[in-house]
């Protein structure tokens, strides 16, 4: 059963997938359709996850589910994981890569190597105010109130 994000409750889990790139207008409507479509086909267990998928910011691909029906389960988590697997084929990008860090450059999402980013830092272009993107954040209210911020807070930090 796909929920809508306003639907879902602040407990539901959430998996964060950064692009390696941003996507342009025409693949931004087509993945959004791609990931509704998953959300609404999700199951664990022959269970439908009551689930959403959206995309944020232009490169975000974001997978929330509630449990309080039913939980996501082993089985469940490799298939969003083959789902996103196939999603990197299909566009040309990359969704695993864990050591590129997203930040915000006034209203514009910025991606930098963990080398570049520190580079960056020392070199006084980011510093600990600047907006970054923690994709660890693991339910729905993190993510409305941890998702972005100032990378002194963030784990980023000791990256730099």
């Amino acid at each position: 059963m796909v929920a809508t994000y306003e639907q879902l409750p602040d407990t539901s889990r959430v998996w964060i997938y950064q692009s390696s790139r941003p996507f342009n207008e025409e693949e931004t409507d087509q993945l959004q359709s791609i990931l509704t479509d998953f959300a609404q086909r999700w199951v664990s267990h022959n269970r439908q996850l009551r689930a959403f998928g959206g995309l944020f910011h232009r490169q975000f691909l974001v997978l929330m589910v509630d449990e309080s029906q039913a939980g996501a389960s082993g089985c469940s988590i490799d298939s969003s994981v083959h789902f996103m697997q196939g999603l990197e084929s299909q566009f040309g990008v990359q969704l695993f890569d864990r050591m590129t860090f997203t930040y915000l450059d006034g209203d514009a999402v910025q991606t930098a190597g963990r080398d570049e980013f520190s580079q960056l830092y020392q070199a006084g272009k980011i510093n600990d105010l600047t907006p970054v993107f923690d994709n660890l954040v693991s339910n729905k209210a993190d993510f409305n109130a941890k998702w972005v911020k100032p990378l002194g807070e963030s784990w980023h930090k000791r990256m730099v």
